[in-house]
């Protein structure tokens, strides 16, 4: 394999090719974009603020800078994105038998709406645990097993069901993935249901082991103002409200119903669970502040050098938003979001300067799209409004490669896969490994749902073949688990918090190897003579198979 017009010191040490002419990927120049766009000047680039407006302007200066031509057909670099802003106060209370268990809002729970109404208010709504609210046809689940929850409460405990193999005391992989999660245990398939099953409210029982994250950073996350793509009804069809309970406060009420939690928990993890009435009634107010904003996703374009086949692209796609400031707090207010996602912006940006050093022989055949979305942060907006509203047609898009966050650290001698198997850009990605002296994984932490929590996800679901490669944790010359300290002190110390700051210790380093990486699947993919396909029983498949039969 060439590495055309880059190589690294780190290429050596990983046992990959000899030097090349001046390098176009520059840990030093991934790490300076990241210090800009993690910069207070940016105030955590949140959608609809300030911050927004100089991230958009900066984007649009690199790419420019970069010469690269404007990514949407009408001569621009932007792809507008309606949006509404809503900032819910919500109340929350339960009824037992006729004494009042008040829940107090960030302390016990966390509460919003996706509908665009400035009040809301449902009183005496009959409160019901449906286990995990999973109905999964093809595992023989249902959750709600016919009962009527229209107008009611629906209690759900977070993640997939915890289904135990009985031969060999582990999770059953057949099941729900096993240890990995499914669709059916992120938050936003729970609220889906619910909504589909007439609910006035839902609320997860939120756990920090399951969750993978505390409960601050649900309140960082969704306390504070939300979004929903702008529809003509005002997403009249969503729940009244969406919440979420600490699991001190599940208890609390599980109790003063007469019923054990961790009980019934348990037996939520079986196919015979019935949904339970806790014999309580919730009632719960929201007043909503709404504003509608006109988001941006950016975007730029390498035209492929092949006239018959540049009408045919690779997605290259990293959200440039974070979760802004917080006027609430006291001393640091500034979300920056230096790991999540300037990193993985800025190493976007370099991808497409690094796609723009080639000499014109060595440019791809097909087109080059780099695609920094909105909203993310705010349930994948700019992704999915991208995916229902493309810029060029689906069935000439070849693959999405998504980047969230970036080694800010050293090599390693390996990379991890989310979603490892869903698709033959597996292969590709395995070879580019191997020939950078590296060892591709699955990812390590399958029951994160980290699948279904990135901008890939929006283009899975409507067909196109999507990847998303993640750092190793292997450093080259650090001892056994420094990687893994390194994600775990994140996840604990930085994650949505005003502390995801440019570190002293940050080099990028291993930010250009991935780099390097992400360059030579995309040249692959985008000279290849067969395009990527999801395998056979991958859950997408069917969507792709429709999507090309009908492009005949």
């Amino acid at each position: 394999m060439r590495y055309p017009l880059f190589v690294c010191a780190w290429l050596a040490c990983a046992g990959a090719l000899a030097a090349a002419p001046q390098p176009a990927i520059s840990a030093a120049s991934i790490l300076a974009r990241t210090k800009v766009l993690a910069s207070d000047e940016f105030e955590g680039r949140a959608p609809g603020s300030a911050g927004e407006e100089k991230t958009v302007a900066y984007l649009t200066g690199e790419f420019k800078k970069i010469g690269l031509a404007p990514g949407n057909p009408d001569g621009t670099y932007l792809q507008a994105v309606p949006l509404v802003g809503i900032t819910s106060h919500p109340t929350l209370s339960f009824d037992v038998g006729g004494k009042t268990l008040p829940m107090t809002p960030i302390n016990d729970f966390v509460g919003s709406t996706s509908r665009v109404a400035a009040h809301l208010a449902v009183k005496a709504s009959d409160v019901v645990f449906v286990g995990y609210g999973a109905v999964a046809p093809e595992y023989g689940w249902d959750d709600f097993k016919g009962v009527d929850v229209r107008g009611k409460t629906v209690v759900m405990l977070i993640n997939d069901p915890p289904v135990v193999d009985p031969k060999t005391g582990q999770l059953d992989p057949k099941v729900f993935g096993g240890k990995a999660m499914t669709y059916y245990g992120r938050w936003t398939y729970k609220y889906e249901i619910a909504a589909a099953k007439g609910a006035a409210a839902c609320i997860i029982v939120h756990e920090t082991g399951p969750a993978s994250y505390p409960f601050g950073v649900i309140v960082g996350s969704r306390s504070r103002e939300n979004f929903e793509l702008r529809t003509p009804d005002g997403n009249a069809s969503h729940l009244a409200m969406e919440g979420w309970l600490t699991l001190d406060a599940a208890q609390r009420l599980f109790a003063a119903t007469g019923h054990d939690f961790e009980a019934l928990k348990k037996t939520a993890a079986t196919r015979g669970f019935k949904p339970v009435a806790l014999g309580a009634t919730a009632s719960f107010t929201l007043d909503s502040e709404l504003r509608n904003v006109d988001s941006k996703n950016v975007v730029a374009l390498l035209p492929g050098a092949d006239p018959k086949l540049r009408d045919e692209f690779v997605i290259y796609t990293a959200h440039w938003d974070h979760l802004g400031r917080d006027n609430r707090l006291k001393g640091d207010q500034i979300f920056n979001g230096a790991a999540d996602n300037a990193a993985g912006t800025a190493v976007l940006l370099e991808l497409a300067q690094a796609y723009h050093a080639l000499p014109a022989a060595q440019r791809p055949a097909r087109s080059i799209l780099f695609l920094s979305v909105t909203a993310e942060e705010k349930g994948l907006l700019g992704s999915r409004y991208y995916a229902n509203n493309p810029l060029y047609p689906l069935n000439k898009t070849l693959a999405n490669i998504n980047m969230d966050g970036a080694n800010q650290f050293g090599p390693t001698s390996d990379m991890a896969t989310v979603g490892f198997g869903a698709s033959t850009i597996d292969d590709i990605g395995i070879a580019v490994a191997r020939a950078q002296g590296r060892d591709m994984q699955p990812e390590s932490h399958p029951e994160r749902g980290s699948y279904y929590r990135s901008d890939h996800f929006e283009f899975a679901k409507v067909g196109v073949p999507s990847y998303y490669p993640k750092s190793g944790v292997k450093f080259i010359g650090k001892p056994d688990g420094y990687g893994e300290q390194l994600i775990n002190d994140y996840i604990a110390n930085r994650y949505h918090k005003v502390t995801d700051e440019v570190q002293p210790d940050w080099t990028f380093e291993g930010a250009a190897q991935d780099t390097a990486f992400l360059m030579e699947v995309g040249l692959r993919i985008a000279n290849g003579t067969t395009w990527p396909q999801w395998r056979e029983g991958n859950e997408f498949k069917a969507r792709r198979d429709a999507m090309m039969a009908a492009a005949k």
